[in-house]
């Protein structure tokens, strides 16, 4: 890691690398039998697809896990590739989708140039980026975005904003920090970083879920003046 490197990202890469074969066996694809959550993934990619014209730029699956995920999205006709902070999750994943790229990175300091990518899928990534460097997480989607190319996130939601530490997990020690947000909150960074919301979905907790699930469809204005702007 950097010397710069957010001093949170070393616990959450461990915690990762940790539980990576017990997480990848409980979650093999978590999409499977969730039709809102497959349903907001076909409409990003419907949005995703609209962008760039000819060039089709790629989108990229920030917390990519297993890579299930990133599947779905070639699945459904994206040039697409998975970014983990875990070493060992994306080994994993490569093993399982051995057709897909998947790379180790950080959704802090993306190895990609500017006005890249064709769009942005965090499915629960963002959850364990602490309140202060979120507006940065979000300045740096809306750095590599096209113009007019869409941010999908999924995110435990309550009534207000929170946090929860783990310490244990699949028998193993970690130390991985949780974060739930209301739509409201992330929407205003998301607004502060110069993405536009599209969309807002919240589901109710199901099948043992504790939390609500909250969904943001944003985009990166496809105006010159999209520029980050103060949330009203």
């Amino acid at each position: 890691m950097r010397a710069d490197s957010p001093e949170f990202l070393d616990p959450t890469r461990a915690s990762y690398d940790a539980v990576a074969e017990a997480y990848a066996a409980e979650h093999p694809d978590s999409l499977a039998g969730r039709p809102l959550e497959s349903a907001l993934l076909t409409a990003f990619a419907a949005l995703a697809g609209a962008v760039g014209g000819s060039a089709r730029p790629p989108v990229a699956d920030l917390g990519s896990g297993p890579g299930y995920v990133t599947a779905r999205l070639r699945d459904l006709g994206l040039p697409v590739f998975g970014v983990d902070l875990s070493p060992r999750m994306v080994a994993l994943a490569r093993r399982a989708h051995p057709d897909l790229r998947f790379h180790v990175g950080s959704m802090t300091a993306l190895d990609l140039p500017d006005e890249s990518l064709g769009g942005v899928v965090a499915l629960y990534s963002v959850i364990h980026v602490p309140d202060d460097h979120l507006p940065s997480v979000f300045a740096e989607f809306r750095r590599v975005l096209v113009p007019g190319a869409p941010v999908l996130l999924a995110f435990q939601s309550g009534a207000a904003d929170g946090h929860r530490r783990l310490t244990e997990r699949y028998g193993q020690r970690i130390s991985l920090d949780y974060y739930w947000r209301t739509p409201e909150s992330v929407t205003a960074v998301l607004r502060q970083a110069g993405l536009d919301l599209y969309a807002r979905v919240v589901r109710e907790p199901e099948d043992g879920e504790t939390l609500p699930r909250a969904f943001l469809l944003a985009r990166r204005p496809a105006a010159a003046d999209g520029a980050a702007r103060p949330a009203p």
